[in-house]
This record gives structure tokens, sequence and C-alpha cells, in this order.
């Protein structure tokens, strides 16, 4: 982008609005978990806008300042030469779109996601066949990279992070965000075909590749955030509640309940405090003969 580039308000507002989201996330961890992509609230509980509201929210604030760096950096040309109906419709599309393409491949699973990338990867994607040979400056590198070679290394970093699991990003979907994306700005504006067919070609079928070795080898990430302090003072007076209704007999009952959640939602559904609690009934019951 150059510097005398006029100002992408409407991209503006997004990053500010999901700075504000992604803050309140790490002040309120209920707030976070409200809004993260979470599977199995989306399909049992209908709780269909998390498909939406966890593109607002972030691991941490690298995950957010690389997120929002490269959708400014991309985005902004989309919505000052082509507008911002174009934009949004390119943006939100990849965010919905990579998640639902998450939420197929974890339909089954206790898996839980957050951030933008799906809906960044569809900007990045779009904006190189949009404006070919275009490139970006990375902060204080002189030299621009050209706009191909930082969306390569975007999807080959994303999906290193899938495959390692890293940072409790849904990378997953950033192979979704960049398909959906990409083929959005194909209906919108048809004629990127013709701009630059061979490299359309390759990343459609790179991508798709990608996408593929994901489903046939998938990797389940779980999301495990800092707590607050309020939620950690919560979790301790949850645990010794627990602990005195254990020593009044309500073992068994305690118990029960947490080895029918392990069956419902996974072993992976607990919180460090059911965990704790679910050794301790069991050394208890071990102990006891049971």
């Amino acid at each position: 982008m150059e510097m005398n580039e006029p100002l992408a308000l409407c991209n503006l507002v997004i990053v500010a609005l999901t700075a504000y989201v992604t803050y309140q996330g790490f002040e309120q961890v209920t707030f976070r978990d409200k809004l993260i992509f979470e599977p199995v609230r989306i399909l049992r509980g209908k709780q269909y806008y998390r498909i939406v509201s966890s593109g607002f929210i972030h691991a941490d604030w690298n995950h957010f300042l690389f997120n929002m760096f490269s959708l400014y950096s991309f985005g902004s040309s989309i919505e000052i030469f082509l507008g911002v109906q174009t934009f949004l419709f390119i943006y939100f599309a990849g965010i919905i779109g990579g998640n639902l393409l998450s939420l197929y491949l974890h339909r089954n699973h206790n898996y839980r996601a957050l951030g933008a990338s799906g809906g960044v990867c569809g900007v990045i994607f779009a904006s190189i066949f949009l404006y070919p040979g275009g490139k970006i400056n990375i902060f204080f590198i002189p030299i621009g990279i050209p706009a191909s070679v930082y969306a390569i290394l975007f999807l080959i970093f994303s999906f290193i992070g899938m495959r390692a699991q890293l940072g409790n990003v849904g990378h997953d979907a950033h192979l979704g965000g960049a398909l959906i994306g990409l083929l959005t700005a194909t209906i919108l504006h048809p004629y990127i075909l013709r701009l630059s067919p061979v490299l359309y070609l390759s990343v459609i079928l790179i991508t798709g590749a990608l996408f593929l070795y994901a489903y046939k080898h998938p990797a389940y990430p779980q999301i495990h955030l800092p707590l607050s302090r309020t939620h950690r003072e919560q979790a301790g007076r949850d645990l010794k509640n627990d602990l005195q209704k254990a020593k009044h007999g309500d073992n068994e009952q305690t118990l029960d309940g947490l080895l029918d959640k392990i069956s419902k939602e996974g072993i992976h559904s607990l919180t460090m405090s059911e965990i704790k609690k679910l050794r301790s009934l069991s050394q208890n019951r071990n102990s006891s003969g049971r």
C-alpha cells in the first residue's frame, strides 16, 4: 500500500471492532466462550452466530496484529477501488465459508477455534487476482514483497500451524476461507480468470490439495487460553464447593455427572477444576475398594 492512498474506512472500522471484541475476550473468559467457534454448541445448541462471531476474537495480540495487518494491507485496495460492499462480501464470505468447512471437518469432534483468518485469507487471495503483480511492505522491510509470495507464505504457515497445532488458532479455516474468498471474487468479477489463468488454477489445486490432506489426516487442536483472575477465583470456589459436597456423601452423583459429560462431549471438554475433581473422586473411590 502506498503512503498517499486514501484510507479504507470500513476496513479500519472492522479492525477497531475486532480489537475491542478481542480485548473484551481477554478480560472476560465467559464473554470469549460465548463467541468462540465450537461445533457442539453450533450443531446441538443451534448457536449459529458463532460461525461469524468467532472471527472477532483472537488468541493473543500477535494473532490479532498478524491478521489485521494482512486484512488492511490487502483489503484496502478492494474497498477503495471496488467498493465497501465488495470488500465486506468477500471478507464475511471467507469467514463464514471457512468456518462452515471447518464445521464439516470437526462436526463429530470436541473442537474449539477462534480468529478472523478465514476472512483474511479470502481477502488476500481475492486481492492477488483482482490486482495481479502487486507488492506488500512488511513493517520496516524496505523492499516490497510480491503479493503472491506473501499469500503463499501465509497459506504455508497456516497449514504448518494447523498440523503443529500452533497458537490455539483455527488454521484449517484458512484453507476454506482462501477458497471461498477467491471463488466469491470470481463470481463478482469473472474477468480475473483471464488475468492469471495459470496462477489461478495452481492456487485452486494447491489449496484444494491441502484441504483434502487436512480432511484425510485431521488434527484436532484444543484451545487452552489463559484464565482471568476472576475466572480462576470462581474455579477455585467451584472446586471447594464440589469437594465439600463430596465429603457429605455426594461423591457418586458428582462422579456420575463428570463421566456423563465425558461420554457426551469428550474428555477434553473438562475444565482443570473438573479434572482435579475427577482424579480426587477416583482416588477416593479406589481407596475405599469400590
